[in-house]
């Protein structure tokens, strides 16, 4: 039987690709002449009618410096505002609530030599890095310049967007914890006693066993250790949502494959690709087409940093998923017990590297701070009356691991060869999907590992030297493929590891449960002859295995609940009521396996359950249930039925035909300082719209860890890449490429994305020309 969601995809991706979009070109084109100062030439900025710049320059480097600039344009205030977090500069903009986060990200400033790791680059990438900067400082200048041009934060809060520099490239390193919240848990779990409950949060993947470090004081481990990274969100409202952004990071993954010409429909390769990220903020892609003699490349970029990150060249498409490498370990410090300065190091004590700054801080004195690192990186807690103190190892605060230049090397490559240069610039653990013209198509996991004299980075360590990291290796320690012989190739952040990987050279334990990708891999295992429109509906697939398993253990009885279920197919439509009631169900029982396995002392710690544990211990009961687990286990699916369907009454009302997953699970876009009233008025929130999903379905929509049930994260950027016959090729950018409410485009892609409809993703000279809205010329500017 026709699947109804599919169909409809199909038949979308079908009209995307005819000739009657042209129907939308606008038949008058507004023109525009501005100076920039930095160019080398003019350059021609044309914006199309999905709002996507496409940059015509005579260089590379000045292509470029047009990204910068029309990133600027559409969302100034979203770069303005993270790089002044990056710089620890906000004080000074907000006052001495801000200092605290000011002295944390000054902490993870790089420490070594600027000029030396500016060095590390191949002058043409650093030359396109330079240009990118000088970009967003053309439109800071022209917003200054003219401040009705500026976006209306800057009016609301009182300030001025800063001037931007390369050096701060390789200077911010971000302040994060990575997954240091993870060792900090299972010592305190070990502590305890009770370590092996971790499992039911996060289970190793690949399997391994949690060891106690030699040395650890596991009862001295306490949520203190991040102390510095515990700050919550930035001050301006009563909300902190720090959670949220951990939610965030946690569930960051991304679906990618790639589809040999061999089981392509088009006879051409066929790459998609689609990122999930955090949702309800500031879009984190803003999509460019950049050309010159030498470089012609489209796609999604993060605002911020020079390069497209997923798109395709004119000889290859590229995209990415999450791979996982362990790259921090926290290290548990002994400070000397008359001296707090000093630890101890390799049989003697060491000094802190120890830096004294004073922050600037709007309408009053500056806020001093101490920064300290030791040999393992910066200092996050530091307690002399416990004599104890923790270090954050991370491999972003190693040498030339900025990882700023690594989208612009990539979008230079020419081809697979050319791209094994770029990869030695690009530290981030990242799956790489790539398929080119001439029908090759292949995977390469790049990112650094960090290489640890003992220990295996699960828990804290001791910082007295046994466990220190003695170096990195880069992309060619990690596995690759080329031309499988399967015919495509996928990822969905599942370990992916092929099959014999030296257990000494396991990169990370920290991988998802395999669900996207055995939904992926068993669709495109079944269509010899893949089409784009194909992957447009794998993309939006919306079968859940977890309900399917959980269907299979529902036990004999009549229950509306039960009843209700059964008849479901397991896929989570937004216009579904199955789904809603599987969603409310699925947390229910959650909560009550938790309450039921973990003891009280423990719950604080183990505060969620992965599906594979709860899925294995509703179909083999053990003895964690108690003395009759079968018994046990029928009791709570009951209670948890019927406590479902009451809850579901509560949210949907009564009749359950009306009741719908998107009715719950909606989307809702709002500005990140929202909490300000005068913003919020300023920005009106997009949130119309409903979206079916999960965090396991291939669309992945997953859910916040609040009682709501809206959607917190997903694909906010997708892409489907005709390999060669670009102008095919399909895109689609939550909720659209300007920040400005005045914009066409800041919200035009909303209703799209939660219809399914993917846009054009024009490339083509002709195509592009017959679609723009704006054409602007830059033209160079003398120095002022």
């Amino acid at each position: 039987m026709l699947d109804r969601r599919s169909f409809l995809l199909r038949s979308a991706a079908t009209l995307a690709l005819a000739p009657t979009w042209r129907a939308r070109a606008q038949t008058t084109t507004a023109s525009f002449r501005t100076l920039a100062a930095g160019l080398t030439a003019p350059i021609e900025i044309g914006d199309d009618v999905y709002g996507v710049p496409h940059i015509r320059a005579e260089t590379i480097p000045d292509a470029f410096f047009g990204q910068g600039y029309v990133v600027a344009r559409d969302r100034l205030f979203q770069i303005d505002l993270a790089h002044r977090r990056e710089l620890g500069r906000l004080a000074e903009a907000f006052g001495g609530d801000f200092a605290p986060h000011d002295a944390t990200a000054r902490l993870f400033h790089y420490r070594g030599d600027l000029a030396a790791e500016l060095a590390r680059i191949p002058p043409a990438i650093l030359a396109c890095a330079r240009a990118y900067v000088a970009g967003v400082n053309a439109r800071v200048a022209e917003v200054t310049a003219d401040p009705t041009l500026l976006p209306p934060e800057y009016r609301i809060l009182g300030v001025a967007p800063l001037r931007w520099d390369v050096r701060d490239f390789v200077l911010a390193r971000g302040a994060s914890a990575g997954n240091t919240d993870d060792e900090l848990r299972r010592a305190q779990l070990a502590a305890l006693g009770l370590i092996e409950l971790d499992a039911i949060m996060a289970p190793l993947r690949p399997a391994g066993v949690l060891r106690v470090p030699q040395g650890l004081d596991v009862a001295a481990v306490s949520d203190d250790d991040l102390s510095a990274l515990n700050l919550g969100g930035l001050p301006f409202g009563p909300e902190t949502p720090t959670r949220g952004e951990r939610l965030d990071a946690a569930n960051a993954g991304s679906n990618a494959w790639t589809i040999a010409p061999s089981r392509s429909a088009t006879g051409r390769a066929i790459l998609a690709n689609d990122p999930h990220l955090g949702l309800g903020g500031f879009g984190p892609r803003h999509v460019a087409h950049l050309s010159a003699p030498g470089l012609d490349v489209i796609g999604g970029g993060a605002p911020g940093l020079p390069g497209i990150m997923q798109g395709h060249t004119d000889r290859f498409a590229f995209g990415r998923t999450n791979f996982h490498i362990d790259q921090e370990d926290l290290f548990v410090l002994e400070l000397h017990p008359s001296d707090p300065e000093r630890y101890r190091h390799a049989g003697g004590w060491k000094a802190f590297d120890t830096r004294a700054v004073a922050i600037p801080v709007k309408g009053a004195a500056p806020h001093r701070a101490t920064l300290r690192h030791s040999v393992h990186g910066p200092v996050v807690s530091h307690d002399p009356a416990k004599h104890r103190a923790t270090a954050l190892g991370s491999i972003a605060m190693q040498p030339g691991a900025s990882g700023a230049f690594a989208m612009i090397a990539i979008n230079l490559a020419g081809d697979w060869q050319g791209l094994k240069k770029a990869f030695k610039l690009h530290p981030s653990p990242t799956n790489f999907h790539y398929a080119d013209i001439a029908g090759n198509h292949g995977w390469q996991v790049i990112g650094f590992v960090p290489q640890r004299r003992r220990g295996d980075g699960l828990l804290p360590v001791p910082g007295d030297g046994r466990y220190d990291w003695t170096g990195y290796r880069d992309y060619r320690a990690l596995p690759s493929v080329y031309n499988p012989p399967a015919g495509w190739f996928a990822s969905a952040n599942q370990d992916n590891l092929p099959a014999g990987w030296p257990r000494d050279r396991i990169p990370a334990r920290s991988f998802r449960d395999p669900y996207r990708y055995e939904r992926i891999a068993a669709v495109l295992a079944t269509q010899p002859r893949h089409t784009l429109a194909d992957s447009v509906a794998l993309q939006h697939d919306t079968f859940s295995a977890p309900a399917r398993e959980l269907l299979t253990l529902l036990p004999a009885g009549g229950s509306p609940a039960a009843t209700l279920l059964r008849g479901w197919d397991a896929r989570v439509e937004g216009d579904s009521a199955a789904a809603a009631l599987f969603e409310i169900l699925w947390r229910e029982l959650g909560q009550r396996l938790l309450a039921a396995i973990v003891p009280t002392r423990a719950r604080h710690l183990v505060t969620e359950i992965a599906p594979s544990v709860l899925l294995d211990l509703l179909a083999h009961p053990d003895q964690r249930l108690g003395a009759n687990p079968a018994a046990a286990r029928d009791a709570l699916l009951a209670a948890a039925l019927a406590s479902a369907w009451d809850r579901a009454v509560v949210l949907m009302g009564p009749d359950a035909r009306t009741w719908r997953w998107d009715r719950l699970h909606r989307v809702t876009i709002r500005h990140p300082l929202s909490r300000i009233p005068a913003i919020a008025a300023a920005f009106p929130p997009i949130e119309d719209g409903g979206s079916g999903g999960d965090g396991y379905t291939v669309m992945a929509r997953w859910l916040g860890d609040g009682p709501d049930w809206r959607t917190r994260g997903g694909a906010s950027y997708l892409q489907v890449i005709d390999v060669g016959d670009w102008d095919r090729s399909l895109m689609l950018n939550l909720p659209g490429q300007s920040n400005a409410p005045a914009s066409p485009h800041y919200r035009d892609q909303y209703a799209p994305w939660i219809a399914g409809r993917m846009l054009p993703m024009l490339f083509g000279r002709a195509a592009v020309d017959a679609q723009l809205a704006t054409r602007r010329t830059l033209l160079p500017a003398g120095p002022r």
